[in-house]
């Protein structure tokens, strides 16, 4: 199953200023999941770039990069009173759990020990991966996986975290070419988020944000799993 793309408008792990502007452009774009992290709006104008994505039919996902207790359920009542439908990230408390449960909000927290800002994520693969499982007894319907700001092999954890969990994974930060979305898609990871990537013009050097938007949309469209391997420098397989 192709991966969902998740449209952020962050750049380093902070909301641009003017996310707003920049969502009425692409609105129209074939990009169901748009989201932006707990940083760089104050919360009525991020209340006002949720009413407007719901509106117009998105699925909305706040990303809580702030690291402590206080700071994730501060993130987690901002997403309930704006409506967003998913809240991403935040270190894991059971804290935040208990504060969703019965809400109409998912809880995609972040499996392994993060720190800094922008986040990274160290530990071994199967600290990273015992820490999801972890989280899925917990009762998490998903999570947020920093695959790309792993500091090792970021496709095999991607991997193994798949293969260990049964709730969406999302593999979220750093995906800026074709070869990262196809590990993704590769992994089975349910979606992936991209933000800094479009405003670095990662997939159209030349060409305007809404033209790398719509260049991941086009490639998503056009590949199919039989042409991942092109993608990830394997042989092609034997038939």
């Amino acid at each position: 199953m192709k991966p969902e793309f998740i449209l952020m408008l962050t750049y380093n792990d902070t909301t641009v200023k003017d996310a707003l502007e920049i969502f009425r452009e692409c609105k129209r774009a074939p990009v169901t999941h748009w989201g932006f992290k707990d940083v760089g709006l104050p919360p009525e104008e991020m209340k006002t770039l949720v009413a407007e994505m719901k509106l117009a039919g998105k699925t909305t996902y706040l990303e809580v990069v702030s690291l402590s207790e206080e700071e994730g359920l501060r993130g987690a009542q901002i997403a309930v009173e704006a409506g967003f439908d998913v809240l991403m990230g935040t270190v894991y408390f059971d804290s935040i759990l208990e504060y969703l449960k019965g809400k109409p909000i998912r809880y995609y927290p972040f499996p392994g020990h993060i720190y800094g800002h922008p986040s990274i994520m160290d530990g071994t693969i199967d600290e990273i991966v015992a820490h999801a499982q972890f989280l899925e007894r917990k009762g998490v319907p998903g999570m947020d996986l920093l695959s790309y700001r792993y500091v090792g092999d970021a496709p095999k954890l991607l991997r193994e975290v798949v293969k260990a969990t049964h709730v969406p994974i999302v593999s979220a930060g750093s995906i800026e070419s074709y070869r990262r979305i196809a590990e993704v898609w590769d992994a089975g990871a349910w979606g992936f988020t991209i933000g800094s990537a479009l405003f670095d013009k990662k997939f159209v050097p030349d060409g305007s944000f809404l033209d790398n938007t719509l260049a991941v949309c086009s490639w998503l469209e056009k590949t199919n799993p039989s042409e991942l391997d092109q993608y990830l420098g394997r042989q092609e397989k034997v038939k």
